[in-house]
């Protein structure tokens, strides 16, 4: 560019986009481009103030780490509860010391401080990364590098190919000569195929650091709005000629640039304020629903500990209404005591009887399911089924608070593009006047040399199968089959000569010799460089590479064809709204041609001849029918004006574009159709089908056309060919302004809502980020309240994977964003099959049996405390030592049920997997519902009888130690704590399926822990204790021979209904699980046998006038005896119940 150009442009007015109509105009911002202020004359300079270009989606930083993390750990009922009992301990004299209370609280929010901050410091770990990325910038003519967090609006942006835009930019100007560039827009919109962008009319020759930094112009454009579809801007010169721009312009941030060298551009949005940034749904505490459930039950007991602590203080009173009562000669009162108001007595005695019962409240409960859930995760991450070869990548959990709520998902919202696909097109098969061919050989990926034709004849039933159209395959077959070939040939040439010219000529792609993706270099055939097709359309690459096998080539912008020349002389390119595109190429010959390709819904309106009967979409197919039109020179003529008139449009330019294109796209004659498939993931459709067995309903939100869409969930047997379909949309004129629609607003809410939850399985097409959150959002607050899980591989899946219950990102080709924001990574979509049917499964069934065992041993705990009180004068006396009232819940009762949650498996994990209906049966949080609550209390309630009345009513006055003493207090607390620890810990022995080392190590290790720290605890005169009370007692009461039986005997009358329970019930409503965790056979072995047993019963139950042939089993009677005869009880079950096979 000459010197005089440049000062021309420096001298040039500003010229002003707007990133809205004129008339919609309420806010805006001015970018100054390279921050220079405008020159004389123009407008006052008022320098703007825009954030920096830092993203974060931490949750903490290091200043509000301590009050953000205190302030919702004391959310919870539990832990705010424990700090207030702390601090009565602290202020008034109670029973107990506040060491019970306040050493397992700090240790408890101490363990999770530490696992929530571990886990945001990987987030912070991972913004940096990103914010320290280094970006090119252009500063006073000359190219610097500085961090992407450090860039502002307004500064010009250096881009090289294959980077990643770092903020949202306006284009100025790129290395090819028209101004355009390529970029893929995965992780925003879910689309892999290369899409076109243009630059600034103004600016798009300037293409050097020097001649970039001249540009004086202002960018003025709308406030940062998520709308990821819609720029339409305005150029404007001299405030006299506006030149019209649009979202073309604009380039988003998390797109990348390919098959273009460099561009030039302005960033207008930084930070937060990107359309990316601002499709990100806000970071929210999720919490799992058994979480929910632990609170409602801690509610509930904190209601019975007011109401014990009331009874007990009312009680009190009564009691010490008689004087000789309320002041024995070894305890009167002081004068301070008689002097103090009675209520104030009374609260007193209130919050000490509060102090003495708060055990009933689980505290430690919080500690083991954190510790559960931090360790439980690792299972995960483990998992060798879970592992993938080729990313070389295995399962992440970011977050462990969620792992139960895997196995209570009843809603599955995922993505499409990348997620069920693998963003992999196929060229299929295509439909020429009627007749279908199948390529023998699909190039996928890069171009290869093919040395034959590689289309076969699919021949309908009366003529022959499989004929190749080729002279050398033909030669292999016989002489009449040979000589009908030739036959269709010559009837058919002309038809397919068109069909295949159109799929040449009537596509965007474009050739590059090499290219890195992910790592993997494509475009190399046997170690030589190769043409690798990029497009806008990743169906027009699978069609190029199709033609390509079969020596169809083509030059843009002249291709040639048997010798003929092409040149293109307009594009009509596609859009969503018309679903279609258009070429006009004219021949060597002077013939002009207008080609055309679309979905079929979009072209056989405008057909007026040719075999449409035939043309039929097929199973799992996207269908796009080719067309063409001859036209006149004075047709072309024609057509020309209309489309430069739309064009150069001020006003209405998209309007008066979509019009002039209906004009021209008329009077079709078919050529055919073909058939393009995005390859599934590998098993993508029997995860599907096994997530329908196991009870959840799977949606599919993508931002892709209906018609891609639904050929996906065909072929993912989403949707089957017997389906009913239910189409909701609007008119199709109306399709591009779907994403201004709030799906959780409008009188049409409800209904949607209810439609839609009577589907099986659902497809939601066009779908911006924010949409597909309000999707999860809309079904989360239904009035059943589902469990919701998001799953996806892009940027544009982050805002619904935070709004769902839980969220699992795909490590696929679309970055790293939905694998940051999730809450599980996972390198495949097969993979959620085992992570939610047998991972979830088990999770849930082991922290549900935490949560009842926990409240449960702690009410066999504490009642023997209440019960106490009305033996004791309601004085507060605890009836344990204060070792083991600290100490209970810590060591003596809390490793067995941490490894029981963690290693327990009730049903082996190959069954699990092959039969998903056994999700069901901890679906809806079956087992901590109110029943299996009550049902755990009334247990705990009856063993705490058990255990103080058996111990009061055997040793009444009528026991004796060796040596003649009688036990006392401390001894017959002793004795009730023994048999409590040895009762809750063989409960959880008759729960326990699955025995390991460490289950046998950890349960029958923490019994003789308590009994050699009970040795340990009273042999020995402590002298930092103020007291020794407990000297010398457990070693007494083991010495005496009745107290041994009444601990075995009362051991046995605790355990004895559970146990007879379980039998009853097992033997008259066993559910499925309880059947395959009696039977001692395999899964498959059983089944197998029970067909054998249905086919012999309906050979005896057959009428008289039936034969039946059935095979004889060839076993010996005597050994396989006991084996026909559980199959028959099995069946005699199955019989009553409509069974399970």
């Amino acid at each position: 560019m000459d010197s005089g150009r440049l000062s021309s442009l420096f001298l040039s007015p500003w010229f002003f986009l707007q990133c809205a109509g004129e008339e919609n105009w309420v806010d805006s911002r001015t970018v100054y481009i390279g921050h220079k202020e405008p020159p004389p004359g123009a407008d006052a300079f008022i320098q703007q103030r825009f954030p920096d270009n830092r993203v974060v989606s931490s949750k903490y930083t290091f200043w509000n780490f301590i009050p953000k993390n205190m302030f919702e750990q004391f959310r919870r009922v539990a832990n705010f509860y424990f700090l207030i009992i702390f601090l009565v301990q602290l202020i008034i004299d109670t029973p107990t010391s506040p060491v019970t209370s306040g050493l397992p609280l700090f240790f408890v929010i101490i363990v999770t401080a530490i696992k929530q901050g571990y886990e945001d410091w990987l987030r912070h770990k991972a913004d940096k990364a990103v914010n320290q990325c280094p970006v090119s910038v252009i500063q006073r003519g000359k190219k610097i590098k500085k961090e992407s967090f450090r860039i502002t609006v307004g500064d010009v942006v250096f881009v090289k190919e294959d980077e990643t835009f770092a903020c949202d930019l306006i284009l100025l100007s790129s290395s090819r000569d028209d101004g355009t560039c390529f970029v893929t827009t995965a992780s925003l919109d879910g689309e892999s195929s290369h899409k076109t962008y243009y630059a600034v009319q103004d600016t798009k020759a300037f293409r050097t650091e020097e001649e970039v930094d001249s540009i004086h112009a202002t960018i003025e454009c709308e406030q940062p709005q998520p709308d990821l579809y819609n720029c339409l801007a305005f150029e404007n010169i001299r405030l006299v000629r506006y030149r019209p721009l649009g979202s073309e312009n604009v380039l988003l941030r998390g797109a990348t640039l390919k098959n273009t060298e460099f561009i030039y551009a302005v960033a207008i949005y930084t930070g937060m304020e990107t359309k990316m940034a601002l499709n990100y749904q806000s970071k929210s505490q999720k919490r799992s629903a058994v979480e929910k459930s632990m609170n409602s039950y801690l509610v509930v007991y904190l209601c019975i500990l007011i109401s014990k602590a009331l009874i007990n203080t009312v009680l009190k009173y009564i009691w010490q209404a008689d004087p000789n009562k309320d002041e024995p000669w070894y305890n009167e009162r002081t004068e301070a005591q008689r002097q103090r108001h009675i209520l104030i007595r009374a609260f007193t005695d209130f919050l000490a009887f509060m102090v003495l019962f708060n055990y009933i409240i689980p505290v430690s409960m919080y500690v083991t399911v954190e510790m559960q859930k931090f360790l439980g995760s690792y299972f995960i991450m483990w998992d060798d089924d879970m592992y993938d070869e080729e990313l070389g990548e295995r399962a992440v959990v970011n977050t462990s608070d969620l792992n139960e709520e895997l196995g209570q998902v009843e809603y599955v919202f995922t993505d499409k593009t990348g997620t069920l696909t693998e963003n992999n097109m196929e060229f299929i098969e295509c439909c020429v006047d009627g007749h279908v061919y199948v390529p023998d050989a699909i190039c996928n990926g890069q171009v290869t040399s093919h040395k034959k034709p590689a289309f076969v004849l699919r021949w309908s039933l009366v003529e022959l199968q499989h004929l190749v159209l080729s002279n050398s395959v033909c030669s292999r077959v016989s002489v009449h089959e040979a000589n009908e070939c030739t036959v269709f040939l010559a009837t058919t040439q002309e038809r397919e000569e068109l069909f295949f010219r159109a799929l040449c000529l009537c596509h965007t792609v474009q050739v590059k010799e090499e290219e890195t993706v992910d790592g993997i270099k494509h475009g190399i055939h046997q170690g030589k460089s190769a043409s690798f097709y990029i497009s806008s359309s990743p169906d027009e690459v699978a069609l190029v590479e199709g033609m390509k096998n079969v020596h169809f080539s083509e030059e843009t912008p002249v291709v040639h064809l048997w010798n003929i020349k092409f040149e293109l002389l307009e594009v009509l390119s596609f859009d969503s709204v018309r679903r279609r595109m258009s070429v006009i190429v004219r021949a060597t010959s002077g013939d002009i041609f207008l080609f055309c390709k679309g979905a079929d819904s979009s072209i056989l309106p405008r057909v007026i001849s040719g075999k449409v009967d035939e043309v039929k979409a097929r199973e799992g197919l996207r269908t796009l029918c080719v067309a063409y039109r001859p036209l006149s020179p004075e047709q072309h003529q024609e057509v020309c004006r209309l489309l430069s008139g739309a064009k150069l449009a001020l006003q209405d330019r998209d309007k008066r574009l979509s019009e002039a294109y209906e004009l021209v796209e008329k009077d079709l004659i078919l050529l055919g159709a073909t058939a393009v498939e995005d390859r599934l993931q590998e098993k993508a459709a029997d995860t599907i089908e096994s997530l329908h067995k196991a009870g959840m309903k799977v949606w599919v939100l993508t931002g892709d056309k209906m018609e891609t869409a639904a050929a996906t969930c065909y072929a993912s047997r989403l949707f089957r060919r017997n389906t009913q379909i239910l189409e909701l949309t609007t008119k199709r004129v109306e399709e591009q302004n779907l994403h201004d629609e709030d799906l959780n607003s409008g009188s049409y809410k409800e209904i949607f809502l209810e439609i839609c939850r009577n589907c099986s399985a659902v497809l939601c097409c066009r779908m911006a980020p924010l949409q597909k959150a309000q999707i999860v959002k809309m079904i989360k607050a239904s009035k059943e309240h589902p469990i919701t899980l998001a799953i996806g591989d892009g940027a544009n899946d982050v805002s619904m994977i935070l709004e769902a219950h839980v969220g699992i990102g795909i490590m696929g080709k679309e970055g790293r964003q939905a694998v940051r924001n999730s809450d599980y990574a996972i390198p495949k979509f097969k993979h959620l099959k085992k992570m939610l049917l047998v991972h979830g499964h088990y999770y849930y069934i082991r922290i549900s049996e935490l949560v009842q065992y926990f409240f449960y041993k702690n009410v066999c705990f504490i009642f023997p405390q209440f019960l106490y009180q009305f033996f004791c004068g309601f004085s507060q006396q605890p009836l344990y030592d204060t070792a083991y009232l600290t100490l209970y819940n810590i060591s003596f009762t809390s490793l067995p049920i941490l490894v029981y949650s963690l290693m327990e498996q009730h049903i082996n994990m190959d069954i699990l997997k092959k039969d998903p209906s056994l999700y069901k049966d901890v679906a809806k949080n079956s087992l901590l519902r109110w029943p299996t609550f009550i049902y755990w209390t009334v247990l705990g309630v009856y063993n705490a009888i058990v255990m103080f009345f058996g111990t009061y009513f055997l040793f009444d006055n009528t026991t004796f130690t060796s040596n003649g003493q009688m036990f006392g207090n401390w001894t017959f607390g002793t004795l009730v704590f023994t048999v409590l620890v040895f009762t809750v810990t063989f409960k959880l022995v008759l729960d326990t399926h699955y025995w390991t080392w460490i289950n046998h190590f950890v349960i029958w290790g923490s019994l003789v822990f308590f009994v050699l720290f009970s040795l340990l605890w009273g042999g020995i005169i402590w002298p930092f204790l103020n007291y020794q009370r407990m000297y010398y007692v457990f070693m007494q009461m083991l010495s005496s021979g009745p107290a041994w039986l009444s601990i075995i005997l009362l051991i046995t009358a605790s355990l004895l209904p559970d146990v007879v329970k379980k039998v009853i019930w097992r033997a008259l409503w066993p559910t499925i699980t309880e059947r395959i965790q009696v039977s001692p056979f395999s899964m498959e072995k059983l089944c197998q046998w029970r067909r054998l047993m249905f086919t012999c019963a309906d050979v005896c139950c057959g009428s008289a006038g039936e034969r039946w042939v059935v095979p004889r089993p060839r076993v010996p009677s005597r050994e396989w005896l006991p084996l026909l005869r559980l199959c028959a009880v099995l069946l005699s079950s199955q019989k009553r119940e409509s069974g399970y096979l």
